[in-house]
């Protein structure tokens, strides 16, 4: 009898842990079965979360500020990141619509805000990379590229020439390296030269620096100093390059002022840093050389940023206020006059004279 019933015990025991087990088995199944189905969910939800803030992001990018400067500078700021992602095809189509000049020698463009000539870090499109392209749709898919005749920084905007084939680019580059050809740039500055025209006419160098962050920049290397309240000639820098700007004051407030400059030469930045640390006054928008020592946005005056109708968190933004207005080449080829080459000024540069009261001059 008592070997029966433990029998019977060990037989309980046995189907119970059999049940435990199954019930374990199921149970865990369920959980894992629960989880896996919980699993795409949590990812979708993450992913229409991304989704949601990116879409948020849009749209206050797309937001149009009320202002209608600040409505500018975003445009601007907008524009100058979409020229990086537009194909080559559609940046041509709009230089080509832009086209100044075009004869059997020459192709002369209104280069636009924002647009490198060059490559380089960060660069997605340039000017050079284009010209394959441009030359087909001026010339037919069998003509060479067109090749550059000299260069403008990237935030410069206005006259640029390009020549059909590399003999004639040789001839033009000839003409601005001898001086023959009559270069007019127009500025807002910031601030009034003290005599409404000059000559400015001190070399320049490029030095590095020191500081927080440590960079590049062209800078002025004077022949003359003064010691005790005289005049004194210093040894000019080996390294310094000649560079000589004419200026005249075309209109002018309290605060700002309209030039137009005659690069005589053409050493690197040389009109932004003889206004800058030359006349003390330098480019509206020159966000690189209003101070030496750092790299910040332009310090504007209340009154400046009150008439232009920025926030001071907002200068960042502002272009930079130089064009290249006019080139006068002499006669190349079988041309017997000389080429005379306007472009008109960028939207954004009217609209800053106007709020700024600056006034073009009529004949000019």
């Amino acid at each position: 009898m008592a070997a029966s019933v433990r029998r019977v015990q060990t037989l309980s025991a046995w189907d119970t842990g059999r049940i435990w087990g199954r019930h374990f088995f199921l149970t865990a199944k369920c959980l894992c079965s629960a989880t896996a189905a919980a699993r795409p969910t949590s990812a979708q939800q993450l992913a229409e979360k991304l989704r949601a803030q990116k879409q948020e992001q849009k749209a206050k990018e797309r937001e149009v500020p009320k202002d209608p400067v600040q409505r500018r500078v975003q445009e601007l700021k907008r524009f100058s990141q979409q020229l990086q992602n537009v194909h080559p095809n559609v940046l041509s189509k709009a230089l080509k619509r832009g086209i100044l000049h075009q004869d059997n020698n020459l192709v002369v463009i209104n280069k636009p805000y924002g647009l490198p000539v060059h490559g380089g870090p960060g660069v997605k499109s340039c000017i050079t990379d284009i010209l394959p392209v441009l030359a087909k749709m001026l010339y037919g898919n069998k003509a060479e590229p067109l090749h550059l005749c000299h260069r403008l920084d990237k935030e410069t905007t206005g006259v640029m020439v390009l020549a059909r084939d590399k003999e004639m680019a040789h001839q033009v580059q000839d003409l601005f390296k001898t001086r023959q050809v009559a270069k007019k740039y127009w500025a807002i500055c910031v601030g009034v030269p003290v005599h409404s025209a000059g000559v400015i006419d001190i070399p320049i160098i490029e030095k590095e620096v020191q500081g927080q962050q440590r960079h590049h920049k062209m800078t002025l290397a004077p022949s003359y100093r003064m010691e005790n309240g005289k005049t004194t000639k210093v040894r000019p820098n080996r390294h310094a390059h000649v560079a000589v700007t004419q200026y005249r004051v075309l209109s002018s407030t309290l605060s700002c002022a309209l030039l137009e400059l005659q690069p005589i030469t053409g050493v690197k930045h040389q009109l932004r840093v003889h206004l800058a640390f030359g006349l003390g006054c330098p480019v509206l928008g020159d966000h690189k050389y209003s101070e030496w020592n750092k790299l910040a946005p332009q310090k504007l005056s209340v009154g400046i940023l009150k008439k232009l109708g920025l926030e001071k968190t907002k200068t960042r933004y502002l272009p930079l206020h130089l064009h290249a207005q006019q080139l006068i080449l002499p006669s190349l080829g079988s041309e017997s006059q000389e080429l005379n080459l306007i472009c008109r000024l960028p939207k954004f540069f009217v609209r800053s004279l106007s709020r700024l009261e600056l006034e073009i001059p009529e004949k000019d």
